[in-house]
Order: C-alpha cells, then sequence, then structure tokens
C-alpha cells in the first residue's frame, strides 16, 4: 500500500486559482497512474481527475477544461491546477493512487464568493 501526500489548498476567492501537490515516497512510475478525489461539506467523496505515468489525463466534466494534472518525475509529485474555482468547490482534495493506494489527510480548499 502507498500512501500520497496532499498539500497547497488554502483560500481563494471566486474566480481565482490554487495549485494542489501530492508528493509520493517513490518514483511515480512504480506508484502507478494517481486519481484526485474531493469531498465537499456534508456530500460524498467525488472524483475529479486521473493523472497516468505516461502524463496523460482525464476529468470529471464539472471540471474539465478548468482543472489541469501534471506531473514533475524529478520530484515524485504530481499536481493538480484549479483555475476559474467556484465557491461550491469547497471541499477537502485528495490524490490516491490507483492500485494500492490508502486515503490521506487531504488539502483544503475553500473558494469565497
Amino acid at each position: 500500500q502507498v500512501q500520497l501526500a496532499e498539500s497547497g489548498g488554502g483560500l481563494v476567492r471566486a474566480g481565482g486559482s490554487l495549485t494542489l501537490s501530492c508528493a509520493a515516497p517513490r518514483s511515480i512510475m512504480s506508484i502507478g497512474n494517481v486519481s484526485w478525489y474531493r469531498q465537499a461539506p456534508g456530500k460524498q467523496r467525488e472524483w475529479v481527475a486521473h493523472i497516468f505515468v505516461d502524463g496523460a489525463t482525464a476529468y470529471a466534466a464539472a471540471v474539465r477544461g478548468r482543472f489541469a494534472g501534471s506531473i514533475d518525475g524529478a520530484k515524485n509529485t504530481l499536481y493538480l491546477q484549479l483555475n476559474s474555482l467556484k465557491p461550491e468547490e469547497t471541499g477537502v482534495y485528495y490524490c490516491k493512487a490507483a492500485v494500492g493506494g490508502t486515503w490521506g489527510q487531504g488539502t483544503q480548499v475553500t473558494v469565497s464568493s
């Protein structure tokens, strides 16, 4: 099993941007594909994006065109750039390895109106 460490959350105004980081304990190639999820207050956790080890990405319809995932192999870190944020996107954001991953603490994103 592998646990990733999220960071980079914060408070931002509607329309603003944040970059979330997801640090891996070893190479991304050894961990495999990684997914990002989020959980809004009082709601179920939902899938947001998938980052494949080759750098390809896939996004939920609600964020497509505004969020962008990337990998820095040298730093064993993945990123999720959040643009044009909306208040309803407030919540805890998580990254998790697709195979053998366990949930981390997540990082809080708060979008004010």
